[in-house]
């Protein structure tokens, strides 16, 4: 393909509450197996990018070590491959990423030293399948100076989320607002862009000298007058996971039929790093109904409606109901949990109670005294 890619993955923010403090939302667990990232990766390679950028800030440890290896997402190449790049201390800069424009700018060699055309960009908190080259082709055929990829936000107040964008019958992008308090438009973007390579790198530089740090606000909508930037349309299934509730309904999507088939089913498929774990034990006693578990649990009591993570223990006389245990918990007897997303290696007492009330899911955040400091 003609194209690199460029996934932003260092963003942090408090809508995820407990979730994001010991890791980056690019790095959280994902329908069992995988993790976010995982998705826009897996897209780059079944689109044929054969040289990619991930870009790492905040709380990257675990990503970076997820990211060891890039023979999972076929990037284990001779020319091209995966690359991680962290903030670092220059000469010139002794800074962390100011915005995504600055990450880009701070990373600028990796544009000017690669000889593909154009550029993709892409966030790696979303959850979709996406060919690429579609995108790439209507760029073209449009005579795009950056293409914007976009779908119908389908809860009105899901809106104030995202950047909230109106295309004229062209398809040409004529108004552009970040995170609007109210709006009467419901087609957003989903933080995927397309743009030339040159154009790109003149946009960011220029950015950086006046000052100017963001993507969206300083290059995006400060030149949607000047510059032709078009919205590609897409409504196959997309779901961005920056907050709480919407990390615990894309896992949720996972239990029906339909979304499991799409993801895991139809090809391409998506790829994530292996590990070497037993498939899940069912003890007798276990009932299991319409839940994702995945290898390495064990399981005594009853999982409805759930999701299970790698290496879950549930105890005996459990009741998990309508939640997202992520990787490593240990769940004492007679405990129940319902509505709740547990936070990773936890460890949950014999005779507990969590539930989530008033429809908010309650995250759990247990002291783990499992593991020494």
């Amino acid at each position: 393909m003609r194209a690199i890619g460029i996934i932003l993955a260092g963003g942090n923010n408090n809508r995820m509450r407990e979730l994001s403090d010991k890791r980056a939302i690019a790095a959280m667990p994902v329908a069992g197996s995988y993790r976010s990232i995982d998705f826009a990766l897996s897209n780059m390679a079944n689109s044929h990018v054969q040289k990619v950028a991930v870009l790492t800030q905040y709380n990257a440890r675990s990503l970076n070590e997820h990211l060891s290896s890039s023979k999972w997402w076929d990037f284990g190449r001779k020319q091209g491959g995966l690359f991680v790049f962290t903030p670092t201390i220059t000469k010139n800069n002794s800074l962390w990423y100011q915005g995504t424009a600055d990450a880009i700018y701070q990373n600028i060699d990796f544009l000017k030293k690669s000889h593909e055309p154009y550029a993709i960009i892409a966030s790696g908190d979303c959850v979709y399948k996406m060919d690429y080259n579609k995108v790439l082709e209507y760029h073209i055929a449009k005579r795009a100076d950056i293409t914007v990829v976009c779908t119908t936000c389908r809860d009105q107040k899901e809106v104030e989320r995202f950047g909230v964008l109106r295309m004229n019958d062209d398809g040409r992008i004529v108004e552009f607002e970040e995170k609007p308090i109210v709006s009467s438009y419901n087609t957003i973007s989903t933080g995927i862009y397309v743009v030339r390579r040159r154009l790109l790198i003149e946009l960011i530089e220029r950015a950086a000298q006046e000052g100017r740090h963001d993507f969206v606000n300083d290059i995006l909508i400060r030149y949607k007058n000047l510059k032709r930037i078009y919205g590609y349309k897409t409504e196959d299934y997309w779901s961005n996971i920056s907050d709480a509730e919407a990390y615990y309904r894309t896992n949720m999507a996972f239990l029906q039929p339909e979304i499991r088939n799409y993801f895991f089913r139809q090809e391409p498929g998506i790829k994530t790093k292996i590990d070497d774990l037993p498939p899940a034990k069912y003890n007798p006693g276990a009932e299991v109904k319409n839940s994702l578990v995945a290898s390495g649990c064990i399981i005594n009591g009853t999982v409805e409606n759930s999701v299970l993570f790698k290496s879950v223990y549930v105890g005996n006389n459990c009741v998990i109901r309508n939640s997202v245990i992520l990787n490593d918990v240990y769940i004492g007897d007679n405990t129940v949990i319902e509505n709740c997303i547990v936070e990773s290696r936890d460890t949950i007492r014999a005779n507990s109670s969590y539930k989530g009330e008033d429809g908010k899911v309650r995250i759990v955040v247990e002291k783990n005294e499992r593991y020494g400091l």
